[in-house]
């Protein structure tokens, strides 16, 4: 496959290089960009007079909170604004001389991907749910490289294979939906990567990745720079990816920036106040704070809100002519653990791995074998008014809270609506609970009449913890809730966790990808791998003293938040994780996979 064309198609233009960018002419380069959206009082910036310039092998980290305009200065270089809703107001934007401004679609269509390609958030969004990933990266590479379907073939598959996505020659007859969020995500990074661009735009691309994959995609972003010289945008909330990856740093708020910089002086000596706090929200491994014991010493052990025992969920797939079941998902299998009143038990591990099937098991809403005991009562064999009653001690917080929110309906409607499916209350008793819950989520009670898209993500999420407590449940399951918000909000959200926790007594099953948070909230941790937990411990024991290697491997993939601790090297796998996915009666190794060795684990 041949390498992307190189800059300076017509006329070179030699743009000034706004201040602080590096020294030489820039691969691409920003100049007062404005963008502003329509509204009902009028025009209202969402980036105002940034500028900024890139150099040939240099990544770029723009950081800031949601809303700040990060992405809108992604959308602006790729010519992708959402018009009419948003427009460019002003300023320019040069590749290679040329005014990416005042060329019309049909010329950045030919640029996009080539020369500028862009890994985005969501990628449920920018996959076509009707074609299969393997489809959908052939014709990216036949349409942007001219060669021919067999080759263009090899080279997805290739691309595949580089982001470590397992069986990459099956996986590329799946459709997105058959696919988890992480490995969408890998397939989009692959796209991007498989056009070798001169530019690469990641807009938060390992937010959805666990720390082992977010390392490795992070290092495969390194081969491309080392291998072709192109050069990274990266915006992300994650202070740590930017410690790994960043030359320099844009720190920007309500579509300004606030400052800029080389990243090691960016870290170490924050000039602008915004800065200092947004560093000093980030968690990080070992500054946890002590967790009291949920249980005073010599007071006797009560029972657990939540007991787990041999819990297997498998799901059938069919295939072949006749559509028959041929083979099996083995989500989860055979897993065990409990979690007492006020102690929170957090589940890690890859994409993938079963975290959110035993979740959603617990909760009732996929079918399992074993034992899943809440407050006493086994869920086997309740009927369906036994297992409604029992459900008001479970309750749920989605990692998308827009996505779990009724855009139709009132957020004070959504968190008394559980409270009306169960009974709880009169109706004007149910609202004043409402206001109640709105002040102790840190919202207020003037909030209850407006509708989901009226709020940003993380009081979105606030409203979720709402609604959750709704029933005023024993048992909380938090999947991964936070890893969609900034580093600020974040912090906020899991102070708020803690005192609910403390305040009612209430028991936390928090899953998560990010080690950091986990080690800042978690009594005890759960590790899992391919669907088994392969270790256990006090949250000091896994932290301070982790037995199993692939713990290790998940605890040294976290990044450090400082460069000047920058690894030259992530770790990798010497080989793909095994698939869950097997024959018709092939029972899994469980022995095998619990003794996963060092030998597996293997330095970049």
């Amino acid at each position: 496959m041949r390498r992307a064309a190189e800059p300076g198609a017509g006329t070179a233009e030699r743009a000034k290089l706004p201040s602080g960018a590096p020294g030489g002419e820039p691969v691409l380069a920003v100049e007062d960009l404005t963008v502003v959206v329509g509204g009902a009082e009028g025009p209202r910036p969402v980036v105002s007079g940034l500028s900024f310039a890139l150099g040939r092998g240099e990544t770029l980290c723009i950081a800031g909170e949601s809303g700040s305009g990060k992405s809108m200065t992604a959308l602006a270089i790729m010519g992708l604004l959402p018009r009419p809703a948003a427009r460019l107001a002003g300023g320019a934007i040069r590749l290679g001389g040329r005014d990416l401004t005042k060329l019309g679609e049909g010329a950045m269509r030919r640029i996009r991907g080539d020369r500028i390609a862009m890994i985005f958030q969501e990628p449920m969004t920018s996959l076509n749910p009707v074609l299969t990933i393997g489809r959908q990266l052939v014709e990216a590479i036949e349409t942007h490289t001219g060669v021919g379907r067999g080759e263009a073939r090899m080279g997805a598959v290739e691309a595949l294979r580089a982001v470590r996505i397992p069986e990459a020659e099956s996986r590329m007859g799946h459709y997105p939906h058959e696919l988890s969020g992480g490995m969408r995500q890998r397939v989009m990074i692959a796209m991007a990567l498989a056009l070798r661009p001169d530019v690469l735009i990641a807009d938060e691309p390992t937010t959805a990745l666990d720390v082992t994959v977010q390392g490795e995609v992070l290092e495969l972003l390194r081969d491309l720079q080392r291998a072709f010289g192109t050069s990274i945008i990266l915006i992300t909330h994650d202070m740590g990816v930017v410690a790994e990856m960043a030359d320099r740093v844009i720190v920007m708020r309500e579509a300004r920036m606030v400052e800029e910089g080389p990243a090691g002086e960016l870290f170490a000596r924050p000039k602008a106040p915004y800065t200092k706090a947004l560093l000093a929200a980030v968690p990080r491994i070992g500054t946890g704070a002590a967790r009291p014991h949920p249980r005073p010493a010599g007071e006797r052990k009560p029972a657990p809100v939540a007991l787990v025992k041999d819990l297997t969920v498998r799901f059938d797939l069919r295939g072949g002519f006749l559509n028959r079941v041929n083979r099996r998902v083995h989500a989860v299998e055979g897993i065990s653990f409990e979690i007492a009143p006020n102690e929170t038990l957090s589940l890690v591990g890859e994409s993938g791995c079963g975290k959110s099937t035993t979740a959603k098991a617990i909760a009732g809403l996929v079918p399992y074998a074993g034992d899943v005991v809440i407050a006493g009562r086994n869920l086997a064999g309740l009927d369906r008014r036994q297992a409604k009653a029992v459900r008001r001690d479970v309750q749920m917080i989605f990692q998308d809270p827009f996505a779990s929110l009724d855009p139709r309906m009132r957020v004070g409607d959504l968190v008394a609506e559980p409270m009306a499916i169960h009974g709880v209350a009169a109706r004007a008793e149910r609202r004043d609970r409402v206001a109640a819950l709105f002040g102790r989520v840190g919202l207020s009670p003037d909030q209850m009449e407006r509708y989901p898209h009226e709020f940003s993500g993380g009081q979105r999420q606030r409203i979720c913890i709402a609604r959750a407590l709704a029933l005023r449940p024993k048992l909380i399951v938090a999947d991964e809730s936070v890893s969609a918000l900034d580093v600020s909000v974040q912090a906020r959200v899991l102070a708020l966790l803690r005192e609910l926790q403390a305040e009612f007594g209430i028991a936390y099953l928090f899953i998560s990808h990010d080690m950091a948070v986990v080690e800042n909230i978690s009594d005890r941790v759960a590790v899992m791998y391919l669907g088994q937990i392969v270790e256990t411990g006090t949250r000091d024991q896994i932290f301070s003293n982790p037995q199993h290697p692939y713990t290790r491997r998940l605890i040294e993939a976290v990044p450090v938040p400082d460069p000047a601790r920058r690894r030259r090297a992530f770790p990798r796998m010497d080989r793909d994780m095994p698939s869950p996915v097997r024959p018709l009666g092939d029972e899994p190794a469980r022995l095998a996979l619990r003794d996963i060795g060092d030998a597996h684990l293997v330095a970049a």
